[in-house]
Parts: structure tokens; C-alpha cells; sequence
């Protein structure tokens, strides 16, 4: 792909190249924007090209080929001032001064909060937030100071989805990019019963990536401690664990997400019962059942998955949920031993499910045999697994041993 930069001389004096971010080059030529403006779509072009574009006769928009009924060009002043900033920073990582980018932050403040702002004007404020939020941690505090954190929280809540989806896909990414500074904290105004009904809608009605992004967040906000009320109230909300667990079922490209939200909710005990109640062991489940034939990028998930059910099973709710479950314990088994035997951690956690589940249960215990736990013991035993998973293992094959014994008697 063909990319534009320039020269610029260091502090040394050695002379280096200087890479144009995407956001400030004219999709037509490449090169940096000299006089930005927005067609009806919503791109933006440099004048001199778009204008020679329209000159050949094409009434469409060369990014998104969608027919111009409309071919006005309307001055894109926030990227022009951007690009001024850029210039005067000579820099190829969009590190501008902080004291230069005063305007610049004002103005995008301005544009998310004038209610007459058109989606255009939002959209590129968004892009341009998205760029920013990306850089240092320094650049993400200043971002916040200014209040964009709520800003962009706002547009998410309020912005209607019908009238554009990128929308919100970009304040998400704006938000997911401030939430590993400090501005988790407010994440809380999600308390408003609003705010969560809204939450909810998008997570059933949103795009993938929207969908994506959301489960990105649920797991941002239950692995911060200025969180941890908003993670209870999330984890007790009944259509939210009821939309998670079907996101889990269904075979998709956002599964990985989903289950990382999932578990991270789990995290906290007061939020099980309500998560087992509402499928959430059903999905472990059947993902970690999908997953012992998948490729092996997928362990480090699949080792989550099942230690989030050995979490869950601590409690007689879970133990319960398992027990009805037809396939629970076989899958449990298939994964005390895996070849190559790469996943330990896995294999440590479900050998400490069974071992939950056969304590106090007789029914455990047979069917656990019957599904060939005793071979998958032996192997890991003679593996090079870790010690706690050996001695779990040992501990599960003591309690099973005499059930084994009792029943070969019987036969």
C-alpha cells in the first residue's frame, strides 16, 4: 500500500522520514491534505483532487462509491487545523506539544456538544478523538482533563444508532483507548437505568464490532477497582447475562470477546448465582467444547473458560447446573489431558471442577469413570504438567480409586 512521508531533520542533525497518518492523507492522492473538504458521504478529500474527480463526469464518491445527488463540498476546518498542529510538531507519531493542541481539543469539545453539529462534523471529531486517545498516556490524561471521556460516554448513550452506526463504533473506540488511563471512574454514570437499558440495546442490536467493543468494555470495567459497584450492578442485570450467554452460543467472530466478558464478570462471587441462572455454564461449556478440536491460539481462552467454571462450581448452584447438564463432565474430562499437552493451566482447572464435583457427589464420580477420567489421570501424572495440576490429580484419583475398585467388584 502505497503511503506518504517527508523529510525532516532530527536534533542531531541526521535527516529522517516522516510518516503522514492516515486520518491527515487525501484518500485520492495519498498525500497530505492541503485544503480538506467533506463530500455529502462523509469522506473527505483534498479540493484540488476531488474537484478534478468530479471534473472527468464521476457523480460518485471514490471511497464508498455511493452516487453524489448532492456534490458540495463543505470546508473541513477541524482537519485543517489538525493538520497545522501536525505540520508545526514535525512529528511522524502525532506528538504535538501539549500547549499546541489547546484549540484543537476545545474545538473537538465543541463539536461532540453543539447539539447543530451535523453527523459529519461528528464523525470526523470522532476520528480525529480515536487517533489522539491512541497515542501516549500523557496525550490520553489531557484528553480526559478536557471531559471528552464523558463526552464520548454521552454520544454512546444518547447518539440514535439508526442514523449512523460508525458513530458509535468510534466513540467506542474512543472510549476503550481512554479506559486504560484514568477516566474508568466514569464509567459509573452506566448506573443510570437509562444508560444500561441503552447498554443492553446495543450489545442485542448493534453492529459486530459495536457488539465487540462492549464486551471489550464489560471486561475493562470488571478489572477496575473504581468500578467494582457499577461490575455488581452489571452482574445482576439479568437480559445483560441473557444476551452475553447467546453472543457465547452463537459461533461468531466476536465469541473470543464475548467470553472474555463474560468471565471477567464471574470474577466477582456475588455476581455468579446470577450468571449460572442464566446459562452462563451452559455457554462455558459449549465453548470449551468447540474448542478442544480448534487450533492452539485458542487455549489461552479455553484455559479462562474452564477456570471460570471451576470458579462457578465452588458453589451448589454450579454444581447443580453441571449436574444437569448432559455433556458437562465428559468435556471436563477431554480436557484434564490434552496432546500436545500444552495447556496446562487448563488442564489444572478442570481436574479442580471434577474434583469439586466428585466430592460430594456419587453420580459425579460414575460418570466421570464412565467418560475415562481415570486414563486422562494417569497420563497427565506421567506428563510434564505442573505440580499443582499432579496434585490435584492425585487427590481426584485417591477419591475415584475406591469407586473403581467397588464396581469391578460388582461385575
Amino acid at each position: 500500500m502505497q503511503t506518504s512521508s517527508y523529510c525532516k531533520i532530527s536534533a542531531v542533525g541526521t535527516l529522517q522520514m516522516v510518516s503522514v497518518p492516515e486520518l491527515l492523507r487525501c484518500p485520492i492522492s495519498l498525500d497530505l491534505f492541503s485544503d480538506p473538504v467533506t463530500l455529502s458521504t462523509g469522506q473527505t478529500y483534498d479540493r484540488a483532487n476531488i474537484e478534478k474527480w468530479l471534473a472527468c463526469g464521476n457523480l460518485t464518491c471514490p471511497v464508498t462509491m455511493q452516487r453524489l445527488h448532492d456534490t458540495s463540498l463543505v470546508p473541513n476546518h477541524t482537519l485543517r487545523h489538525l493538520i497545522q498542529h501536525w505540520v508545526l510538531g514535525h512529528s511522524s507519531m502525532f506528538t504535538v506539544p501539549l500547549e499546541s493542541t489547546e484549540f484543537t481539543l476545545s474545538t473537538l469539545k465543541h463539536n461532540l456538544q453543539f447539539r447543530e453539529s451535523t453527523t459529519m462534523t461528528k464523525l470526523e471529531t470522532l476520528r480525529i478523538i480515536k487517533l489522539l486517545s491512541s497515542e501516549s498516556s500523557t496525550r490520553q490524561a489531557s484528553l480526559i482533563r478536557e471531559g471528552l471521556f464523558e463526552l464520548l460516554l454521552q454520544v454512546l448513550f444518547q447518539f440514535p444508532v439508526a442514523d449512523n452506526a460508525e458513530v458509535i463504533e468510534l466513540a467506542l473506540d474512543g472510549i476503550l483507548n481512554l479506559s486504560s488511563s484514568k477516566g474508568l471512574e466514569s464509567l459509573n454514570m452506566l448506573r443510570n437505568e437509562s444508560n444500561l437499558v441503552r447498554l443492553v440495546f446495543l450489545l442485542e442490536q448493534g453492529s459486530s464490532r459495536v457488539k465487540a467493543r462492549l464486551c471489550n468494555l464489560l471486561e475493562a470495567i470488571a478489572s477496575c477497582s473504581l468500578t467494582h459497584e457499577l461490575c455488581l450492578i452489571l452482574g445482576r442485570r439479568e437480559r445483560l447475562l441473557q444476551v452475553l450467554v447467546s453472543l457465547l452460543l452463537d459461533k461468531s467472530d466476536i465469541r473470543e470477546a464475548t467470553l472474555k466478558a463474560i468471565c471477567s464478570l464471574c470474577s466477582l462471587e456475588a455476581n455468579r448465582s446470577t450468571a449460572i441462572r442464566e446459562g452462563a455454564m451452559d455457554g462455558l461449556v459449549a465453548y470449551v467444547s468447540s474448542a478442544l478440536y480448534a487450533s492452539r491460539s485458542r487455549n489461552r481462552n479455553v484455559r479462562l473458560a474452564v477456570g471460570t467454571l471451576e470458579r462457578l462450581l465452588a458453589s451448589g448452584v454450579g454444581k447443580r447446573r453441571m449436574s444437569e447438564m448432559e455433556n458437562g463432565i465428559a468435556v471436563l474430562v477431554k480436557m484434564v489431558f490434552r496432546v500436545p499437552c500444552d495447556d496446562q493451566g487448563g488442564s489444572e482447572h478442570a481436574v479442580g471442577a471434577l474434583l469439586l464435583l466428585c466430592s460430594d457427589s456419587e453420580k459425579a464420580r460414575t460418570d466421570a469413570i464412565n467418560a475415562g477420567v481415570l486414563t486422562q489421570l494417569l497420563l497427565l501424572l506421567q506428563s510434564q504438567s505442573g505440580e499443582r495440576a499432579k496434585s490435584k490429580a492425585r487427590a481426584l484419583l485417591k477419591l475415584l480409586r475406591a469407586k473403581w475398585a467397588k464396581d469391578q467388584a460388582g461385575l
